[in-house]
């Protein structure tokens, strides 16, 4: 049987002659990864059930989201982890070491046909390089340490095709955040994505890095490029591991294969709040900036920061505004300090900080407050994600040249003064709140469940609107819930309304965005009985089905004709919902063998 590069992957490491679309396989699991905020649940989680590390040469710690150690509450999960890691045997690559998915391509941790799974949302950066990378929650992760293994269910794969050839000014950030204007943030949800076409040849691997590593904001399971030579290379120099690439098979099946004209792509910018939200950036040219960030695991490598000194070199910053730059991790940082670019920063005026992922992670920086209009070249800029004001993404050339400026525009441009500078206005300023936390437990593992009707009519609610960054350091369920929704606009007082019971439904790609298991366990601490949406994000949904808590794809939840508070049924077994106060029905996706079973367990490690 023809197959695809995922469905290849998963089969070598599953022991199966043939993979397709739908199957359900364990697949073994070549490096297995915890970051710094995932890590003290990880290792919580596997003394809280009595569990050993099934192999601590393929385990690993990564301390990316917060290097400098500044918080408090990080610093503590950080010696939680270097103690557990003493215990047994596990390799720390510490706070001076960098971006945890860069590291396992650069050290060699990760191959061609490799697999890895790590608390980074980013993991499928690993496609840059032919290989299979999953962001997944705690318990995935838990597991992962436990049995050296994980389930996972198969994806459909889409082809698409690259055509003619980038204009010169093109950057491989142009690249995705074109896509991303194509594809939007659900189209491709759940799918395995493959690039080819000529273009792609020239791609260096910090080209393929940067496009990979935004499959996560298309909702796309992953973005692989089948490996080049030079790829295969870099990776031989790296790793003790015989490794053979693998390729789809000519007559592999796809559900889609998308023809794509790149010679029309144009330099652009996400606009605040939406990656997929792009604009040409001459629509966008001067508006005023206040600060830029370069770095994060999308443009933190050494091709990156060598563009960004090509524009800064014998310039300064505007007056007013603060440029941040971040190297992706300690061997970047150390060439930039031999090629004599961190000198280059320093002489224009930026502030130059340890590798890690800075504006991405609450704890380091590149965060920004109320009113502040950032440009950056992050891979997100959901609302509150990077602090409490606006934030447009780019590429380093483009954040470069408008710190230069003082205003959006391109290295072409930056020496002109626009005939009117535009201001933009600030966000909505996110309300801090306390409230007493609400907790409850799903006992009863009914087939058949009812519950009253939160109705939350919007697509793509992220990980950040869902349960905010700046909580990612609790680990106390009971602590979880009175932050739930907390940062989605209108629904701030959702946690203190819910009632142990209710069943939130909802519109498309919901959980898009992060790994954090919080945003799930939230939930579960209100007691909310079950979560009904058009379509999940990939990591959000496995984190669900992992901790028991019933999601509940329907995309024909709308002829049920629900308001807010009606009570509905819901049978998980044959996905028929039922709303009770007219009594008509209509058929979700019935839970899988897998699913319920967990769900019945009272969660993956239970039982």
């Amino acid at each position: 049987m023809a197959m695809t590069i995922i469905e290849k992957i998963l089969a070598l490491h599953s022991k199966c002659n043939e993979l397709k679309p739908g199957d359900i396989v364990d697949f073994l699991i070549d490096a297995r990864v915890a970051r710094d905020f995932g890590g003290a649940n990880v290792v919580k989680n596997l003394k809280d059930y009595g569990l050993k590390v099934d192999d601590p040469e393929k385990t690993f710690f990564t301390f990316d989201c917060n290097p400098a150690g500044s918080d408090q509450k990080y610093a503590v999960n950080q010696h939680i982890c270097r103690m557990f890691a003493r215990e047994n045997g596990i390799k720390v690559y510490d706070i001076n070491a960098g971006i945890g998915t860069h590291i396992l391509i650069d050290e060699g941790l990760v191959y061609p046909s490799a697999t890895a799974v790590s608390t980074d949302s980013h993991a499928n950066i690993l496609g840059s390089i032919g290989a299979f990378g999953q962001g997944m929650g705690d318990l995935d992760i838990a597991a992962s340490w436990y049995k050296g293994k994980i389930w996972f269910k198969v994806p459909q794969s889409v082809k698409i095709i690259l055509e003619g050839d980038l204009p010169s000014d093109i950057t491989s950030k142009d690249v995705i955040l074109n896509l991303l204007g194509i594809f939007g943030a659900n189209s491709l949800l759940g799918y395995s994505v493959e690039i080819y076409g000529d273009v792609t040849t020239k791609f260096t691997l910090d080209d393929r890095i940067t496009i990979s590593s935004m499959a996560t904001e298309m909702g796309a399971v992953i973005i692989l490029f089948p490996p080049s030579d030079q790829i295969i290379r870099y990776c031989r120099e790296r790793t003790t591991v015989p490794f053979e690439p693998v390729y789809a098979d000519i007559d592999a099946v796809y559900y889609k294969t998308f023809h794509i004209d790149v010679s029309d792509f144009k330099p652009v910018a996400s606009k605040p709040g939406k990656p997929h939200d792009i604009a040409e950036i001459n629509e966008l040219y001067g508006t005023v900036i206040d600060s830029g960030f370069i770095g994060s695991c999308t443009n933190g490598r050494l091709s990156d920061m060598i563009r960004t000194a090509g524009i800064l070199k014998n310039r300064k910053v505007a007056p007013g505004v603060i440029l941040k730059i971040v190297p992706s991790t300690n061997h970047v940082w150390d060439e930039c300090l031999r090629m004599g670019i961190i000198e280059i920063f320093k002489s224009a005026g930026a502030l130059v900080s340890n590798p890690g992922c800075a504006g991405c992670a609450a704890g380091q920086v590149g965060q920004n407050g109320p009113g502040e209009i950032t440009i950056s070249t992050g891979n997100r800029n959901f609302p509150g994600k990077q602090g409490k004001g606006n934030v447009y993404l780019a590429s380093p050339d483009v954040v470069a040249a408008s710190a230069i400026a003082g205003y959006i525009t391109t290295p072409g441009r930056m020496d002109e003064t626009p005939p009117l500078l535009k201001k933009t206005t600030s966000s909505d300023i996110l309300k801090e709140k306390k409230s007493p936390p609400v907790s409850s437990s799903l006992n009863a593992r009914p087939e058949i469940i009812e519950g009253r009707v939160w109705l939350i009519r919007q697509d793509n609610i992220d990980t950040d609107m869902i349960f905010h960054n700046r909580y990612l350091t609790i680990t106390e369920l009971s602590e979880m819930g009175q932050y739930t929704f907390d940062n989605l606009s209108g629904f701030e007082d959702f946690a203190k309304k819910a009632q142990p019971g209710d069943i939130v439904v909802t519109g498309r790609n919901f959980g898009s965005g992060s790994s954090r298991q919080q945003a799930v366990d939230c939930f579960i601490s209100l007691g909310i009985r079950a979560i009904v949406a058009e379509s999940f994000g990939v990591i959000y949904e496995r984190n669900a089905i992992n901790a028991g808590l019933p999601v509940i794809t329907c995309s024909s939840i709308d002829t049920i004709s629900l308001n807010n508070g009606d009570m509905v049924r819901i049978n998980l077994k044959t996905g028929e919902i039922t709303n009770l106060n007219n009594g008509k029905s209509t058929f979700a996706e019935p839970f899988s063998e897998v699913q319920f079973e967990i769900y019945q367990k009272g969660g993956l490690l239970a039982g």
